[in-house]
């Protein structure tokens, strides 16, 4: 029998994780990286009749906000980081070997630097059973099936070489022990990581690149091409060590809206495209990594939602607040004038052959080196509006294109804000391009 009260969120919109820790025996629990959107959080610590006492960071995180502050300011709840953090708050510092007692439950520091300096595990031990621990909480260094990125705190070298000795550490716990992560698939803190919650130390040595190969084998592959960095990322690590941050006031519907307000309509694709307001730009909360594409693409202006309904509109708001972007004044119903008409492949094959438009790929670039339509532009879909302002479009109209139509439709509707005559490929990408007999073209990096 175990006292061990263990319970996982996953954000699936960010790819982020949390962790319920405690002794239910003894009625109390920790909170191990909380989002911001507490709630759920307080939910099921409520529904295990246990009292919260702290919260512990794996590390500054770059790609969400916490909520710490909300844990400190709102319920009292003291707070654990490592103190290379240099956090401004109040906070119980942490360093390599500090345990924290929950009852018979023990979660022992392992610093674990090159994701961020500050970087912890926590080793979670359940005496009650034993003195060996039964899992390890990862943050963001040991993933399922990668690690943690090394370039966006420190020089990748010193980064490289931290993390590469720090998984080493992690896996000297033992092949037996669950391995639970700060992320999942979906999050830009790594490149190859599975959608899997859990794996095991064993499973890892065996399977994950990154625990393969020597030093300079690690170092060398940190120094190649990696994913974009997080969108509002300095933003969030500042906001994530300064001040305690508490809660947002409530989103209210509005009958009009401030002139400098973007609108940000977050309907379905196809509500968004039959009609909007001039100068929206859509982005579905019902789509994936909701949040990161808002950040990506939206300027530095007061937001208003539209939406659906108030439900829609909160969720989008709740996801927004994730990334830090907070400045919502509020929302409205969606719908207007402007449309997005879709052009279908059939048509884009006959655009092209009478070259009438540009044809805009706004996928990634590994993704387009796999390949692309011959004489299609890369412009990735987060940096079209930067493209539009800085006049770097020749002024004839163009399509969108990328896998699915979804990133299409972000970046033609942020371009057709911009002012640019511009259409996307909704139904389909460059697969369902390739599967009709269109030309495509590959670009093979070299020893590929």
């Amino acid at each position: 029998m175990t006292n061990l009260l263990f319970k996982q969120f996953l954000d699936d919109d960010l790819g982020c994780a949390c962790y319920l820790v405690g002794d239910e025996h003894a009625g109390v629990a920790v909170v191990v990286d909380p989002p911001y959107a507490i709630e759920p959080l307080l939910e099921e610590v409520e529904r295990r009749d246990v009292r919260l006492i702290g919260v512990v960071e794996t590390h500054t995180h770059a790609d969400h906000v916490s909520g710490h502050g909300r844990l400190a300011l709102e319920h009292g709840v003291p707070i654990h980081v490592h103190t290379a953090a240099e956090a401004a708050f109040p906070h119980e510092p942490l360093e390599d070997g500090t345990e924290i007692d929950v009852g018979d439950v023990v979660l022992r520091t392992i610093h674990t630097p090159g994701h961020r300096p500050e970087h912890c595990c926590f080793a979670v031990i359940d005496r009650s059973r034993g003195d060996d621990p039964w899992l390890v909480l990862t943050g963001d260094s040991l993933f399922v099936g990668d690690a943690g990125r090394p370039d966006l705190a420190v020089a990748v070298r010193e980064g490289a070489e931290g993390m590469f000795h720090s998984l080493r550490r992690i896996v000297e716990l033992g092949d037996g022990v669950e391995v639970f992560p700060g992320h999942v698939a979906g999050s830009l803190c790594g490149a190859a990581m599975s959608s899997k919650a859990s794996t095991t130390i064993g499973f890892e040595r065996r399977f994950n690149h990154a625990l393969k190969g020597e030093l300079q084998e690690f170092v060398d592959a940190a120094l190649g091409p990696q994913p974009p960095r997080p969108p509002n990322m300095e933003r969030i690590v500042e906001l994530n060590r300064g001040e305690l941050l508490g809660a947002q006031a409530p989103l209210e519907r509005l009958d009009s809206a401030p002139e400098d307000a973007i609108v940000l309509d977050v309907r379905p694709t196809a509500l968004f495209a039959a009609g909007h307001h001039p100068g929206a730009v859509g982005i579905p909360i019902s789509g994936s990594s909701f949040a990161t594409k808002a950040a990506f693409v939206l300027p530095e202006r007061p937001l208003l939602l539209h939406a659906t309904d108030e439900a829609e509109a909160g969720r989008a708001a709740r996801s927004l607040h994730a990334v830090g972007l907070f400045e919502i004044c509020g929302w409205q119903e969606g719908g207007g004038s402007e449309r997005l008409e879709p052009v279908s492949l059939d048509e884009l094959q006959t655009l092209l052959g009478n070259d009438e438009i540009e044809l805009l790929d706004v996928r990634e670039a590994d993704e387009r080196d796999e390949g692309h339509v011959p004489g299609s532009r890369h412009l990735p879909y987060r940096t079209a509006r930067a493209a539009a302002e800085a006049g770097l479009l020749n002024g004839r109209p163009v399509v969108t294109i990328c896998e699915s139509g979804a990133r299409a439709a972000i970046a033609a509707s942020v371009l057709q804000a911009a002012g640019v005559d511009a259409r996307p490929v909704l139904d389909g990408g460059i697969p369902d391009w390739q599967a009709r007999g269109g030309e495509t073209t590959s670009f093979r990096r070299c020893g590929s």
